[in-house]
């Protein structure tokens, strides 16, 4: 099972804002779904062959998650630059470990994460 739903809160409020304040971290913008507003998430952002791969920690019903399926895409601040992505998917584990470098940790099976989000670089 993923994080339970109420530590995204805790992050969203808390966290979130310190760690975007740092400017180290990946972050992700998105539009609400239903709002419409502008959302800023930092994000582990693991970049594969023509994309980028996201581990749902708090599993694919995250507000970000929907917001960004909803959309179609999003805008990813990564290593100084911001590039656009498109064609968010849900993918599963072994397509997701995959597509990802040997570099990359793989999440604690304890954390019962099965779930990724993968978005292609948007071209043109």
């Amino acid at each position: 099972m993923p994080m339970p739903l109420w530590w995204g809160h805790v992050n969203k409020r808390v966290f979130n804002p310190l760690t975007i304040a740092r400017g180290k971290s990946p972050v992700l913008t998105h539009v609400g779904r239903v709002s419409g507003a502008t959302y800023r998430t930092p994000l582990d952002a693991h970049p594969v062959d023509g994309g980028y791969l996201f581990i749902l920690v708090y599993g694919s019903r995250s507000d970000w998650v929907r917001n960004v399926l909803a959309a179609g895409g999003a805008r990813l601040q990564v290593d100084g630059r911001e590039v656009e992505l498109a064609a968010p998917r849900l993918i599963g584990e072994d397509e997701a470990f995959q597509a990802l470098s040997d570099e990359v940790a793989r999440p604690p099976r304890m954390l019962r994460i099965t779930e990724f989000l993968r978005l292609d670089v948007a071209t043109g």
